[in-house]
């Protein structure tokens, strides 16, 4: 393949993400209209995304993971982002980032795991928060598996001119877990929240903020604590 064909895949590629962030987006709005939060008494059927008020925590537990191990909008509002909605979804189909386009943690993990879980997070203004979990059945296959995202959000960080891109990495760890963060820049160079890949013990996950300036840092920190909960 050319370097030319290369970037043109690239471009579909995100063409496609940026149409179903949009897709998303409209459905969430229209779900959170008369839907009941989910609470730790209503569990989540595995094959059901559910919509909740931003008001009121995503906490559906799982043996093993659930969405009660995700971000929540208390860790976003303390940053001061405004969540406004969320669609969760136990399936693994969630798409993993802008950069990865269509592919979901049941393709990277093949559906090897044990456990998954994601959200979709809207806000008043632009933008979007996306978590992907996955709960792997031993910590060898969990280390493979942030390996895979790790390389896959490094493929986006050498991009043509006037093309989004990840920055450089940063590495943290809390609450007994590690996380690789990376900053996102804008066609003209500003920074536009960021992405990060994320493992405590067997489990792995992936969660990238788009469109509001906030720390991406903190957010990476709740998502990490969240997982290792």
């Amino acid at each position: 393949m050319t370097e030319n064909q290369a970037v043109q895949q690239k471009s579909v590629r995100r063409n496609r993400v940026a149409a179903a962030a949009c897709v998303a987006a409209a459905l969430i709005a229209v779900g959170v209209v008369g839907t009941r939060s989910a609470t730790a008494n209503e569990p989540v059927h595995p094959a059901t995304a559910t919509a909740t008020t931003a008001a009121a925590a995503v906490a559906v537990p799982v043996p093993g993971l659930g969405s009660a191990r995700l971000v929540q909008s208390e860790d976003q509002l303390q940053q001061g982002l405004n969540p406004v909605g969320a669609t969760v979804a136990l399936t693994g189909r969630q798409g993993l980032s802008a950069c990865s386009g269509e592919q979901t943690m049941r393709d990277l993990t093949k559906g090897r795991a044990t456990a998954y879980a994601s959200v979709t997070w809207t806000f008043a203004t632009d933008g979007l928060l996306i978590e992907s979990a996955a709960s792997a059945p031993t910590g060898p296959v969990a280390a493979t598996w942030e390996q895979q995202l790790v390389a896959l959000v490094q493929d986006c960080q050498h991009e043509p001119a006037g093309h989004w891109y990840y920055g450089a990495a940063h590495t943290l760890t809390a609450a007994g877990g590690t996380a690789h963060w990376y900053p996102s820049y804008n066609g003209d160079g500003a920074a536009s929240g960021g992405v990060a890949v994320l493992r405590s013990g067997t489990r792995v996950a992936l969660v990238e903020l788009t469109g509001p300036a906030a720390s991406v840092e903190a957010i990476t920190t709740a998502a990490l604590k969240r997982l290792a909960s």
